[in-house]
């Protein structure tokens, strides 16, 4: 019976959801075609969409953008992730001596370092790469951190007083602990990395989506416009769901005491 209401409650939820995405984009086509809205300077959703499956140009920016946001965030979890859980409290002589120089790296402007880095490699992928990655890493290294400093210590002297070795308590006991607080930095690193690829597209690049929407404002081209702000939003939204459902998956990975 209460798995039956839950079902429905998820289900209700789901609905409400769709609803309100529904609306929106109802909103978005009929606004400007009732002249709520100027369609020049606000065109409606299926212009947009339109330049999206027409405009092949258009796909190839797209394709770029999707690259560097992807890239960005892999490169920030490949380092961020092992950071977090080294500084944890599994060294911490190296914890002591990382974490100010951390808290100072978190609080520093991508967008200024990434002046610097220009000046040593020049303008080019690599440099949209590090404004993407660098402001990525920091919620990634320090949910890990708060994940691995959470682990109940009861558990932990349980785990040792049954002989568990030090690389099993990790994969059995500490990461499926910590599982659930790295998912939701890395959700929040996803957000911030489709934040800043718009921002590292606008600093020189000749390609990409914040090179398209550059250009469609300077030239008045709001069909662009609106689609490069859509498939940005979209790409955000789905890798939000992904990593959601992946952080689901882990909460059962999580009781079920990790992996063999």
């Amino acid at each position: 019976m209460t798995r039956s209401v839950s079902k429905r409650s998820s289900w209700g939820i789901h609905a409400a959801q769709v609803g309100i995405v529904a609306l929106i984009a109802l909103g978005w086509e009929l606004f400007p075609h009732l002249g709520i809205l100027t369609a020049n300077t606000f065109p409606p959703l299926s212009r947009a969409i339109t330049t999206i499956l027409t405009d092949h140009l258009f796909a190839r920016h797209a394709l770029t953008s999707i690259g560097r946001a992807y890239g960005g965030l892999t490169a920030a979890i490949l380092v961020g992730l092992p950071l977090g859980l080294l500084l944890g409290g599994w060294f911490n002589r190296f914890q002591q001596a990382l974490e100010p120089l951390m808290e100072l790296f978190g609080q520093a402007n991508p967008v200024i370092l990434s002046h610097i880095v220009v000046l040593f490699f020049g303008i080019g992928t690599g440099t949209q790469l590090f404004v993407i990655s660098w402001l990525s890493i920091w919620p990634i290294s320090f949910s890990a951190i708060n994940g691995v400093r959470s682990v109940d210590p009861q558990i932990l002297k349980m785990a040792a007083s049954l002989g568990i070795g030090r690389w099993q308590l990790f994969t059995r006991v500490i990461l499926p602990s910590a599982a659930p607080a790295i998912i939701t930095g890395i959700r929040l690193s996803a957000g911030y990395a489709f934040i800043m690829l718009i921002a590292a597209e606008l600093m020189g690049a000749t390609t990409g989506l914040g090179y398209v929407m550059a250009t469609s404002a300077e030239t008045a081209d709001m069909n662009s416009l609106a689609a490069a702000a859509l498939v940005v939003t979209i790409l955000a939204l789905t890798t939000d769901l992904f990593l959601k459902q992946a952080g689901k998956r882990l909460v059962v990975w999580r009781y079920q005491g990790g992996v063999d």
